[in-house]
């Protein structure tokens, strides 16, 4: 497949409204008709398991029957089993989507190496996939499979579910309404944990970076400095994550992007800059304000307002504005089967409307090509054009 094709393929799914049907992800979905559709889960126990929760999606969804699951380990696909209570397994998924052929697949492990080949499958054989987070190693792998899926009219969806929460969803609307006036620059920092850096960027910012893209639209070109051991990286510092989620690189990272409509977005990862930027999330900056968002499973959203005067002048403090929902969501709210149910809700409506997710493969490539320009500049030490033109991995090497 080539660029050119890809591009033309995947040029309709830019376009699509952040609000086709997210209004009613978040306030719930009509009855499937029947017959139910039929689901499948593929799972793989010491590579990555089930994900955050993926395993059950479709509980309690109407219109949904769960046939058959597929775990590589016996002991881990006993327990899964019984867990979800499924009455067919498989140690081959290929097999089990062969024999099932499912029309909804939910792809589950965590780790990157399998999900391009798992996601394929599925499509192949005709379902629609709910895929974790990192959509894939490669560009390459994204765009082959966006394509595939706009040509067969299956639906990719990714865990992203900070994009559909309800607080998002209202902020959104806010700044549409001016809330903040003219949206100038977007703040970013990772958890800045253990694995602070390559790691760090790669695992959070694919969820970061999509809500950027959901703020502020394309990124133009992207700068970065990665330090690793306080020294600037080079391609040989290129090292395997904890996880399987292929290489990454330093463990300092600033990276600048420039957007369209003049605004700018900086991303940060630092461990010993943790205590000074807070909580993994971002702070929006505005002609008439600021507001952040601290990233959760429920995104928690507060704004810069006034709490009154003292001597030394106004005193400003973060709070939520009322009606924010994130200030009144409960414990269930908050908890990844309710995040994960907002994007299949959506999922499924996106299903039935035949449009694109809000949640969707083409966002999940942008959110990826994002993290990869920040590798890339890095290396480079210079400014990097997006789209990027080349769609293998940065920091592998190429003879």
């Amino acid at each position: 497949m080539n660029r050119r094709e890809f591009l033309r393929c995947s040029a309709g799914f830019a376009a699509v409204s952040f609000y086709g049907g997210a209004a009613e992800a978040a306030e719930g979905t009509r009855q499937i008709s029947s017959p139910p559709m039929r689901a499948a889960v593929i799972g793989h126990t010491g590579r990555g398991n089930y994900g955050h929760g993926l395993d059950a999606i479709f509980d309690g969804v109407p219109g949904v029957e769960l046939v058959a699951l597929a775990d590589t380990d016996p002991a881990g696909r006993a327990k899964a089993q019984q867990r979800m209570k499924v009455r067919r397994v498989y140690a081959d998924y290929r097999e089990m989507l062969d024999r099932e052929r499912p029309q909804l697949v939910s792809v589950a492990p965590r780790w990157t190496d399998q999900h391009f080949a798992m996601v394929k499958a599925a499509l192949e054989v005709g379902a629609h996939v709910y895929c974790e987070k990192p959509f894939t190693r490669t560009l390459a792998e994204a765009d082959e499979l966006v394509v595939l899926a706009a040509r067969s009219g299956r639906r990719i969806a990714v865990a992203h579910q900070g994009r559909v929460a309800p607080s998002v969803l209202l902020l959104k609307r806010q700044l549409e309404d001016g809330a903040l006036g003219e949206l100038l620059e977007i703040r970013v920092n990772g958890k800045q944990d253990k694995r602070a850096g390559g790691e760090d960027l790669v695992v959070l910012g694919t969820h970061s970076f999509d809500l950027v893209r959901c703020f502020a639209g394309e990124p133009l070109w992207c700068s970065a400095r990665i330090l690793q051991g306080g020294r600037e990286v080079s391609l040989a510092d290129a090292r395997a994550a904890t996880e399987d989620i292929g290489p990454i690189l330093g463990d300092e990272i600033d990276a600048t992007f420039a957007m369209a409509k003049s605004v700018n977005v900086r991303f940060t990862s630092r461990a010993k800059n943790a205590s000074a930027s807070g909580p993994w999330g971002m702070e929006l900056v505005g002609t008439k304000g600021s507001v952040r968002l601290l990233s959760d499973v429920y995104p928690q959203v507060l704004w810069l307002q006034s709490g009154g005067v003292t001597l030394d002048g106004e005193v400003r403090t973060w709070r939520p504005r009322p009606g924010e929902p994130s200030a009144s969501a409960t414990a269930e709210e908050r908890g990844f089967p309710a995040a994960n149910r907002r994007v299949v809700d959506d999922w499924l409506a996106a299903i039935r409307e035949e449009r694109e997710p809000v949640c969707s493969g083409f966002a999940a490539m942008k959110s990826l090509e994002m993290i990869h320009a920040v590798f890339a500049a890095g290396i480079s030490r210079g400014r990097v054009a997006l789209p990027l033109v080349e769609r293998g991995h940065p920091l592998e090497r190429r003879t």
